[in-house]
């Protein structure tokens, strides 16, 4: 059986723009490695471009190697722009105040970044909020970097709303602490935990209530107005089957969901789901075996996690149950599968 073409997720080709920054902030010309990755200036000022989640950790990793800062992904931060991602942050930079700037960084995160591991949230209670980045463990050194670059540049972007440095009351990070930790709270100026069960920071009410001196209502407005629209255009044409499939990603992770958590998740009766999919011509176990297929494929193929590490991410007991169902699903193990990709793509992954 021939797996299908799944995307493990993509962002903004803008997000190599602060990456790019940094890497000239530690005197080396980041021309020659953004054209080793396809992103020329042409590529980079394409509307709505967009990098694969594999290929820009590829890219972060190499950037980290050829400039010998493992601390680089918070840099990254430091140099991001709200202009580089986009309409959502363009739109951003118009909010009346901290709190609405961070709502519409989240709201509309899918303009700018898609990731089947999950999508950012923000949680309000009465003192203030959670500023959310989603698991993407196993943790390695193509992935920390990431963490680190989006906690970081939400921090300036709120601090460019502001128009001035703003400081989080604390920051949770999911990873062990690495060999630059003394970097973060020199960064973020408050506490930082790692080992942590999220990647998140934390703003007061005080701090979200910060006003933006350039918020201009009318402009504000319009760009909420092009925001949405964009958000309806890319989700009013998912079928049942396909928000199933977007919600299985982060679900996964340890477990085999089953019909029921899915079916609360989208607020509908068991049997209510079990009938729609059966009048979309499918069903819940075909979703999930195809949707586990097709991610183990994208992983082998597209990044370096061990089968172990996909084990996990895909709901299975152990590595050698995941390597059974491989085997079952595509008629050779995963290290076969592996090292013919390589092959095919001339040895590059």
């Amino acid at each position: 059986m021939k797996a299908s073409r799944v995307r493990l997720g993509d962002l903004s080709v803008g997000f190599t723009l602060p990456l790019a920054a940094a890497l000239n902030a530690h005197g080396h010309d980041p021309q020659p490695l953004l054209q080793q990755f396809g992103l020329d200036a042409t590529r980079l000022s394409e509307p709505r471009a967009r990098l694969s989640i594999p290929r820009f950790m590829r890219l972060g990793h190499s950037a980290i190697a050829l400039c010998g800062e493992p601390a680089l992904g918070l840099d990254m931060g430091r140099h991001s722009h709200l202009g580089q991602i986009g309409l959502a942050g363009i739109c951003a930079a118009q909010a009346p105040d901290l709190r609405a700037a961070a709502r519409t960084l989240t709201r509309f995160e899918p303009l700018y970044a898609a990731n089947y591991r999950g999508r950012s949230s923000f949680d309000e209670d009465a003192r203030g909020a959670w500023l959310n980045f989603y698991s993407i463990s196993p943790y390695n050194a193509y992935n920390r970097f990431v963490v680190d670059s989006v906690l970081a540049g939400w921090l300036s972007n709120l601090a460019q709303v502001a128009g001035q440095p703003i400081a989080p009351e604390r920051v949770e990070i999911e990873f062990p602490a690495p060999d630059y930790a003394e970097r973060y709270e020199t960064l973020f100026g408050c506490p930082v935990e790692f080992a942590a069960g999220a990647n998140r920071l934390r703003l007061s009410d005080e701090t979200l209530n910060l006003r933006n001196r350039q918020h201009c209502p009318g402009t504000w407005n319009h760009l909420l107005e092009l925001c949405e629209r964009e958000l309806d255009q890319l989700t009013r044409t998912r079928s049942l089957r396909e928000r199933v499939i977007q919600l299985l990603g982060p679900l996964l992770h340890g477990h085999e969901p089953d019909l029921q958590e899915v079916a609360r998740r989208l607020q509908l009766p068991s049997w209510t789901l079990r009938r729609k999919l059966a009048e979309e011509g499918t069903q819940f176990r075909t979703i999930l075996n195809d949707t586990r297929r097709d991610l183990a494929t994208a992983y082998i193929r597209d990044t370096e996690l061990a089968f172990g590490e996909i084990a996990y991410l895909l709901g299975f007991a152990s590595a050698e149950a995941f390597q059974r169902a491989f085997k079952r699903w595509l008629g050779q193990t995963p290290g076969d599968y592996r090292r013919a990709q390589r092959r095919a793509a001339g040895g590059h992954l």
